[in-house]
């Protein structure tokens, strides 16, 4: 049944205003909806949407939390270092960025740190 409801994403954050603030300043996003002061929500392509909600763990895992898939990569990339995102740079086995960018078998990927710390992505698949 799990596979044919709508999920969303919930990503943490220790100041919400601060947040509020890089998701619109920064990625462009508003929120489409809030519970209230501490809790927003942003939709995205698709159906998609993730909760932004306030809390002291912010910015303590070390994986990615969010991916944007897009099929215009480069474009996408270029707006984001406009808006000023940097963008990481990982050298792990099996993964190495270039000027903040991998190439993988499942495509062209860059992760980035958003205001509360938390890793998120873009990718393009092949």
């Amino acid at each position: 049944m799990l596979k044919d409801l709508e999920i969303t994403a919930v990503l943490p954050a220790k100041d919400i205003a601060r947040a509020r603030t890089y998701y619109r300043d920064v990625l462009g996003l508003e929120p489409s909806d809030a519970a209230d002061e501490e809790n927003l929500i942003y939709r995205c392509g698709n159906g998609t949407a993730f909760l932004l909600y306030r809390t002291d763990f912010a910015g303590t895992a070390k994986n990615t939390q969010i991916g944007w898939g897009t099929d215009n990569f480069d474009a996408e990339v270029e707006d984001l270092r406009g808006r000023g995102v940097v963008f990481e740079e990982y050298d792990f086995p099996g993964l190495k960025t270039e000027n903040g960018i991998a190439d993988t078998p499942m495509g062209k990927a860059a992760w980035f740190l958003d205001s509360e710390g938390n890793i998120l992505n873009i990718f393009q698949r092949p």
